[in-house]
């Protein structure tokens, strides 16, 4: 289902990498899946409502929504992410589409600059896929800000590098036996 993607962001799969971002002073987690963000739910909820138990808020407008019939629930996914204390846990996770739907369930007057936000990623995402180039100097600068050395960063960017390629040249040889006139007898 998920193919091979940039710095190993694969959901599911043990090479995942989520990403954190920062909203009016906030964390938000999220992983980027080739095809669109996934981002935790609880935070987006204690950005939006402020509360001190956003878990606590999240788990009773689940239960609203599906009271009210509402397919959003339905759409959620739990991917294994990054919590303060380190440890990777199933976190409810939800696309960019599901999340502007929470948002009009959510009031909050952090809505609309909450929007604007999510189009600034998605607008980034779009640079990227143009300029990969850009992917790698982002990758660099987040290692940076979490405290990596440069020796660190330059062997990882190596090792992501050296990876995609073997990864690369798997799927074409598999990909010239499964073609092959040989393969089919």
């Amino acid at each position: 289902m998920h193919a091979y993607c940039n710095f190993a962001k694969i959901i599911y799969l043990t090479t995942m990498q989520d990403q954190l971002s920062l909203f009016d002073g906030q964390l938000i987690r999220y992983i980027w899946d080739e095809e669109k963000y996934f981002f935790s739910i609880v935070d987006i909820i204690s950005i939006l409502t402020e509360s001190n138990t956003p878990r606590r808020y999240w788990s009773d407008l689940k239960h609203k929504l599906q009271a009210e019939g509402s397919e959003l629930y339905d759409k959620i996914v739990q991917l294994k992410i990054t919590a303060a204390d380190g440890k990777k846990y199933l976190t409810d996770m939800a696309d960019t589409e599901q999340v502007f739907r929470i948002i009009q369930s959510v009031p909050s007057k952090k809505a609309e600059p909450f929007k604007l936000w999510l189009a600034q990623l998605g607008r980034q995402r779009l640079e990227q896929m143009q300029d990969p180039e850009q992917s790698i100097e982002m990758a660099v600068r987040d290692y940076r800000r979490l405290g990596y050395s440069e020796e660190w960063i330059n062997q990882r960017i190596k090792t992501i590098e050296i990876r995609k390629a073997l990864t690369d040249d798997n799927w074409r040889k598999n990909l010239a036996i499964r073609l092959s006139p040989s393969s089919a007898q």
